[in-house]
């Protein structure tokens, strides 16, 4: 009899799909993390940099973000240079996880992010596959650099959140969705530090005018 291929990459199964399967899948001892990377295949990245960006959606959050921000930007990292599964040191890959955690993890998935389901679908697929992953890559690291900002990390993680359901789901609208916000978020930051620039230079000539007279 033919056994079902647990690494093939099914792009029609959704997120909560994939949570609840590993939780299935696992036994008694759980799964070791190089398992759950197998089983998760071509699509492990976006649903890692998903489970990583979730906990930083809480506004004002410092400390978290600038610890999740290393893995992420790894995890980008790789995709950029086109590596078809996330690398990780085999000390991490051994590590286990229980049952019990993924069973939580799955019954999160199915109660609270259900509207993933509902909202994103295979669509535009061209911005959500192949060459697009590696843009989208370039896009999450932009994206990371600014989360591990103090105060500063709900947006950047929306943005992350978006990109990395597109890759799990292939939807391009959900891609171009988090493009867009972290374009429009890096191009926020980058104009209130000019205008901060500025002004302190304003400051700083009309204090030298004011001493000086």
């Amino acid at each position: 009899m033919t056994q079902p291929d647990l690494h093939r990459d099914a792009a029609d199964q959704s997120f909560i799909g994939l949570i609840a399967g590993l939780a299935g899948q696992a036994g008694d001892d759980g799964l070791t993390i190089g398992q759950i990377v197998d089983r998760l295949d071509e699509r492990s990245f976006g649903v890692l940099i998903l489970i990583l960006a979730v906990p930083c959606l809480v506004p004002a959050l410092y400390g978290v973000p600038q610890i999740v921000g290393i893995p992420i930007l790894l995890l980008a990292g790789q995709m950029l240079i086109g590596r078809n599964e996330p690398w990780l040191p085999r000390q991490i890959l051994e590590r286990r996880v229980s049952k019990a955690w993924l069973d939580r993890m799955a019954d999160f998935a199915v109660r609270r992010m259900r509207w993933f389901e509902r909202l994103s679908r295979p669509r535009l697929k061209v911005f959500a596959e192949g060459w697009a992953e590696r843009a989208v890559a370039a896009f999450m690291i932009l994206a990371t650099l600014t989360i591990v900002l103090p105060m500063t990390n709900t947006v950047p993680s929306v943005a992350l959140a978006l990109m990395a359901v597109g890759l799990i789901q292939r939807d391009g609208l959900f891609v171009a969705g988090g493009v867009a916000v972290t374009i429009g978020w890096v191009g926020a930051l980058l104009t209130v530090a000019l205008a901060f620039w500025l002004g302190a230079g304003w400051a700083v000539a009309l204090t030298q005018r004011v001493a000086g007279g």
